[in-house]
């Protein structure tokens, strides 16, 4: 099996189309279709992981086909994220974790800044050093 039909058969396995995927990995649907095409591009490490977690296949499967498809129950279990394992019980902690989670991988840092810039106004205090640094 090629790495465009393992591609395609998590997509589907998963239930979703390619602007859904696409959206949740952070990519136009044209990405994805070229992910999946006969001669298509291989995708970055990056979005190639996000596809594993986004599908809930095994990142060595999807990169390589060696192993299995599916996660492992031991697997599944250490990817169980802390706030899911209820270390976080503050209720709109976790409605921020959960939108911060649903929002596009492009759209995750410009989130964080903003919520940094929101406590820097409230607090006084400055993450990474001192107040008025430029950001890299």
């Amino acid at each position: 099996m090629t790495p465009q039909q393992r591609i395609r058969l998590a997509r589907r396995h998963a239930g979703l189309s390619q602007a859904a995927l696409g959206a949740a990995v952070g990519v136009q649907r044209s990405a994805v279709g070229h992910w999946e095409a006969a001669q298509g591009k291989f995708p970055s490490m990056a979005h190639l992981r996000e596809l594993a977690l986004v599908t809930g296949v095994q990142f060595e499967w999807l990169a390589t086909g060696r192993g299995k498809m599916g996660l492992s129950l031991d697997t599944a279990m250490d990817s169980v994220a802390a706030a899911d394992a209820l270390l976080v019980d503050d209720p709109l902690e976790l409605r921020l974790i959960a939108a911060f989670r649903e929002a596009p991988t492009r759209s995750k840092a410009p989130l964080v800044e903003v919520a940094e810039q929101l406590a820097e106004l409230r607090t006084g205090k400055t993450r990474g050093g001192g107040k008025g640094q430029a950001a890299g």
